[in-house]
């Protein structure tokens, strides 16, 4: 639970730093690079080093890299349509996903309890996306639902894959090759949509260095909570992070708009993620 706090923490930090930041500058594409750059060396040289590698881990980090890559695709573009508050809680809507893949595919059981906790968390978040406004919701949605499936994938091949990864080095080298996926898929998408591989300007670099710290290690945290519950119970209560935001937007940057129906929503994140603790 430390752990998932910190995650939280770092999550809002780098959400709120991306949510203000213009669209053109490409902030998740340098955010990558600055964590790849401080962090990816001797992480990466820790996963060579120390993890129990086998074939099926090999196919895991491999299917984690795809998810991952597809995962900031899809929602940089969603972003482009439409803005954070909207986009990024239909993303965060994969626990029922992940729960589903890993009750179904891998013999995970869960109790009745977790199910509705994490039913309810799910709900909480969709009915605070509905309350935000900007931009053009109806081409981001397919995008951020394609987020919310490539999260679903990572985090359940995370979940199989945190056994042969004894160490917390390991584990963000493991994101740190993830990262290496999406940040290629993300230059990709430049050279796709703009003509250039690298984005022509740049966010402020303490906005850029410090959010990539904080993306990796958001990421790592959850990986690392995934040795000891679920991981749909794990990347559910990552969503603590957008009643956290939505908190922080409402006070301190004055956004009252459906004030009643954003803290109903909040509300009911609270009591899924109350029932999980409970599970």
């Amino acid at each position: 639970m430390a752990a998932l706090a910190l995650s939280v923490l770092l999550h809002v930090a780098w959400n709120l730093t991306a949510r203000h930041t213009e669209p053109d500058r490409r902030f998740l594409w340098w955010a990558l690079l600055a964590f790849l750059a401080l962090v990816g060396p001797w992480s990466i040289a820790a996963l060579i080093s120390e993890a129990a590698w086998s074939w099926r881990l090999a196919l895991l980090l491999a299917v984690t890299c795809v998810a991952e890559a597809a995962y900031f695709v899809a929602l940089g573009i969603a972003y482009r349509h439409a803005p954070v508050p909207l986009v990024y809680p239909i993303a965060r809507s994969s626990p029922i996903l992940i729960a589903l893949w890993t009750t179904q595919l891998f013999g995970e059981r869960l109790p009745a309890s977790g199910w509705l906790g994490i039913a309810l968390s799910v709900a909480g978040v969709l009915w605070l996306a509905t309350t935000a406004r900007g931009g053009a919701p109806a081409r981001a949605l397919p995008w951020a639902l394609a987020a919310a499936l490539a999260t679903s994938i990572y985090s359940t091949s995370n979940k199989l894959a945190v056994a042969a990864l004894p160490s917390y080095a390991t584990q963000i080298g493991y994101v740190s090759v993830s990262f290496i996926a999406a940040w290629l898929a993300l230059s990709w998408e430049n050279h796709r949509q703009l003509g250039h591989w690298i984005p022509k300007a740049a966010p402020h670099p303490a906005k850029w260095i410090v959010g990539g710290l904080f993306i990796g290690n958001a990421y790592a945290l959850v990986i690392y909570a995934m040795q000891f519950i679920p991981a749909a119970y794990a990347v559910a209560f990552t969503n603590a992070g957008i009643v956290l935001a939505s908190v922080i937007a409402m006070t301190c940057f004055k956004e009252r708009i459906q004030w009643r129906a954003r803290l109903a929503a909040m509300v009911t994140i609270c009591l899924g993620l109350w029932m999980l603790t409970l599970a």
